[in-house]
This record gives C-alpha cells, structure tokens and sequence, in this order.
C-alpha cells in the first residue's frame, strides 16, 4: 500500500461575475510517470493552475503519493463551471522530495499539460500525454482527469398516499388523519419534508398527491446509493395515534405499493393480539429526473457553431481602412473579434472541430450574382472550415472575391440552419444541438420573414445570436430578443422559447472579448435543457435508475 501524504494548500473555487451553471469535481491519475529517483521511484503530486488575466496561479493540489509511476489521487479538485467562459487550467505533475513544497529543479518536473474546463466536461474523461519544457514529450507519462457534475438539480418525486381501517378517536364524528414526511439528516435529527392536507371524518382516507425535490427529500443522493432515508409519522388532527418510520429506498426501483401498519406503542404493549391501527399506503410515486445542461454534454450532445457573416454594401468596401470588413494586420475588426471570442468556446463542444461558416448579401462569383446564403469557403457542398482559424482564414480570402452589396436579410441562413437543426431533432436523441451566429452591421430588412423564421426554428435544437457590428440604429432588433416580451410572427403566432440573444459589439468596445461572449452565450445553457425538457428528451448516456414508477402491486415491509 502507497503512503500517501495530505495536501497543504487550502481549496478554492474557480469563480467569476457570471453566473454559475454547475459545480463539476475533477479527479486526477497518471500513468508511466518519468522516474526521477535514484534509489526508488518518484513521489508524485498535481498541481492544478488556472488562468486569470494572462497569468497562472495555483488553484489547488493533490496529496503526495510516495513511490508510484502510476499514480490514482485521492484528491478531488472542485471548481464552478461557465459555459460562456474560456476557463484555462493546466495540471503540473511534479516529484515532491520530503515536503510538501514544489521543487524548483528541473529534475522535479514530471510534465503538464494545458486544457480547458469546457474540453474536459465535453469529454467527461480526458486523457493526455504529458509535456516537458518546450514541448518536448515526458516519455509515454499520461495524466487523466475525469468530470462529475456534482450540483445538478436531480428532478423531484411525486407521491400519493392513502389509508384503511384507521382507529377512531373522536367521540362524536371519525378521525381528521394527515401525514408528515421527514428527512432523516447525518445527524439523525429529522426535518419536515412535506405536510399533507387534512382529511376531515375519515377512516379511509385519500390525500391529494404532492411533489418533493429529490433534494429536499434524499439530498439527491442517489449516486452514492442512499437515495432516500426519511421517516413518515402518521396523525390525526387532534391526536398524535402512531407513526411509522422506513428507508424508502426500496420503492424507488420497485414496481409494486408499499404499505406501512400504523402501530400505537401503547396499544402494542397493553394488547396480546393487537396487529396495527390501520395500514398506509404509498399508491402511487413517479421519478421525474430533470437534467441539467452538463447532463447533455456530458452525456454525448455535441454543439454545431455556425457563423454568418453580413456582407452588404453599408459596411464599406473592405479595402478602405474605414470598412468594417477592413483587414488590420495588427487589429482583428469587430466581424473577427465577435466570431473568435463565440467561437472559441463554442469549439471545445464539438469533437470534430469544423465549423459551417456562411455569408449574406454580397455578389459572389463566378456569376456575381446576389446571395443570402453562401458558403465563404465557395464550397456548396461543404461549408466547413477547419476550427475557428479555419474560419477567420475563410472569411479573409473571400472579401477580395466578393462584390458586397445587399440587401440585410438573414430569414434565408435561419431557414437553413433551423431545416439542418430540425433533421438532428427527428433523431430523438440529445446528440446535437446547433447555435447559429449572426454578425450584421444593419437592421435586417426581411423583418416579417426573419421573425417567421425564428418562430418555426424555436422549435427545434437551436440557439441563435446576433451581434451587432457598427454604429447602426439597433433599436429595431430588440423585437427580435425576447427578453422585452415574446416574439410573435406576422400572424401573431409566438416563439415556443427564447432562442435569440442580441447585443451591440460597441457596448464591448472597451471590454474583453470574453465579456462579449460571456453576455451572449450565458442563456444558451438554459436554452439547451428547455429544448430538450419541451421534447422530453434524456441525455444518450443517462442510465439513471430514476423513472416513472407505476402502476404497483400490493407488498407490505
């Protein structure tokens, strides 16, 4: 057995203005380690950085495990998770000699690598060679990191409870029976889950069913296999008459009722052949498991980034230094930066790395003839390019051959995109999922069929944002958000959910580009689990225990 050394340096959380999606645990193991010591082998440790501002600091770290090439940490690193952020980590392997300080040699260093959180939930398990300074590889030494969401919203069960042959305990009418459920908490103390209603003059009674969070009722502790431990007391309104208490665990993946005998300790005592004072019955309890947007990714539902790039007349012509489509050898324009600062977080999510990149309004050869709906690589029968630096390269080689003219209509690409998204939605699976982004620096000008076309696409799996690049009136494009109110087509039929994020590139001016993608893909997340929740849909690896358990048949415990 490995001695193993705890771990100094105080935890920490990796956080930041926005808003958390989830909480994600990560657990670190190596194999083939370098050996750096001479009379055994080495002592190996992880540190985990991560990138704020440029700069790396030290988030955490694992114990020291002595003598051991292949190492498994006990060790978990926890860290809040965003969706909208390029949240940088990298993990250093090092030999610790007798303390737990780092060494400083190069003989102490083990290798590291460099990754992100996003491509690492994506993946869900992450296996990477190790690198030495320079690039240079650490011999065949792996490190491998495994993602567990751990603060996912488990889904609630609903219960129906009824009773027979109660006891009756008023002089003048039959009893008033309710029930309490409680949650048996680590201290063993009890708190109040759920109270029924009152059932006035009845013996026989039948209460209405009730739903309860799985986290209010077991701490959603069903993947450590105590999923429920609660204790039930049974009442009547003016006399406390007996109770019952039970692991609840077995109903949970049992197809059958489960009845309780309600016991009076007094009554027990005093008669030979007393039995109960009357039995409850769980009749009925349905599992719904509402998932999380890290439930879809984690479980295999891949995210297809496509761009669309407005090419119409009011931009300038793209050799002229006032342009927007201007090429600045040493400044990215507004069209790049919007498309990187998305695109860069949007690439961690799709295993393939290729990215459909399209274009609207311009001249295109060789008729130059108008178009709505190109392709920027020239290939109709493949838009995609080769990761986001395959985009930017595309965009650029396209203005020179290109004639921009107009006019702003963008219901060709969403018609498109939503007719792509809807073959993935007939699947019935969470595999895909689409987000399409429109770079414009105008208000479009098909608005009835822009507004058509977002309504029939917010019924498939797809997320669109619109950036608006320029100084342009954007005042009109609100409609097309629905944080002001719900977007209806012409014929006043509204969106089945929110799909559209727009927001004015010059409000980011003197920001980050992370801040822009931060405000524009922080709904997405939510976006995700509506779709997928409207459509009833789990995620492809979810082998969950929790479904709907019904109807039963009758057991007693």
């Amino acid at each position: 057995m490995n001695d193993v050394q705890e771990a100094t340096s105080p935890a920490t959380s990796l956080s930041g203005p926005a808003t958390c999606v989830s909480k994600v645990e990560l657990r670190v193991s190596c194999k083939a380690l370098l050996d750096r010591d001479t009379l055994n082998k080495s002592d190996p440790c992880v540190m985990l950085m991560v990138q704020t501002n440029g700069q790396w600091t030290e988030l955490d770290r694992t114990e020291v495990i002595k003598s051991n090439l292949h190492p498994v940490f006990a060790k978990v690193f926890s860290l809040d998770y965003y969706f909208e952020e390029v949240q940088k980590l990298r993990f250093e392997v090092y030999d610790i000699h007798g303390t737990h300080s780092i060494g400083t040699r190069d003989d102490d260093f083990l290798g590291g690598v460099e990754c992100t959180l996003g491509q690492i939930v994506a993946q869900k398990k992450m296996v990477k060679p190790l690198l030495l300074k320079y690039g240079k590889y650490a011999g065949k030494s792996t490190i491998t990191v495994h993602a567990e969401e751990i603060s996912g919203n488990n889904g609630y069960v609903e219960l129906s409870f009824c009773a027979k042959k109660l006891d009756d305990k008023d002089l003048f009418s039959k009893s008033d029976p309710f029930l309490e459920i409680y949650r048996i908490n680590d201290d063993e103390t009890e708190q109040l889950v759920h109270r029924t209603e009152v059932i006035k003059n009845n013996l026989n009674p039948v209460w209405e069913p009730f739903k309860v969070s799985l986290i209010s009722l077991c701490s959603c502790d069903e993947d450590r296999k105590r999923l429920c431990n609660c204790c039930i007391h049974f009442h009547y309104a003016s006399h406390f008459t007996s109770h019952f208490a039970s692991d609840l665990s077995p109903v949970f993946s049992a197809l059958f009722k489960v009845t309780w005998d309600c016991v009076n300790p007094k009554y027990k005592q005093k008669k030979r052949n007393y039995k109960n004072s009357g039995v409850v019955i769980l009749s009925d309890l349905k599992l719904h498991r509402v998932y999380s947007f890290l439930d879809y990714i984690m479980g295999g539902c891949q995210i297809h980034f496509t761009v669309a790039i407005d090419f119409t007349a009011s931009n300038g012509d793209p050799r002229n230094s006032c342009s927007l489509h201007y090429i600045n050898p040493y400044q990215p324009n507004e069209y790049l930066k919007a498309l990187i600062a998305v695109g860069e977080i949007c690439q961690d999510y799709d295993s393939d790395k290729r990215f459909s990149a399209l274009g609207f309004g311009a001249r295109i050869p060789p008729n130059y003839e108008v178009s709505h709906d190109f392709a920027i690589n020239f290939n109709p029968e493949d838009d995609e390019c080769e990761e986001i630096q395959g985009v930017v390269e595309a965009y650029q080689n396209c203005l020179p051959k290109i004639q921009l003219y107009g006019p702003t209509n963008v219901s060709p690409i969403i018609n498109r995109i939503a007719k792509l998204a809807a073959g993935d939605g007939n699947i019935k699976d969470a595999s895909r999922y689409h987000i399409l982004l429109i770079l414009t620096d105008g208000v479009v000008t098909d608005m009835a069929d822009t507004r058509e076309a977002i309504v029939r696409a917010s019924y498939q799996p797809l997320s669109i944002i619109i950036v608006g690049v320029g100084n342009a009136d954007f005042t009109d494009m609100q409609i097309l958000d629905g944080d002001d109110g719900v977007l209806r087509s012409p014929k006043g039929e509204p969106v089945l959910r929110d799909i559209v994020q727009f927001v004015p590139f010059r409000d980011f001016k003197t920001a980050s580009p992370a801040a822009l993608a931060k405000c524009v893909l922080a709904e997405v997340p939510k976006q995700v689990v509506e779709y997928y929740s409207h459509k009833a849909i789990s995620p492809i690896s979810d082998v969950s225990p929790l479904q709907t358990c019904s109807p039963f048949t009758s057991v007693k415990l």
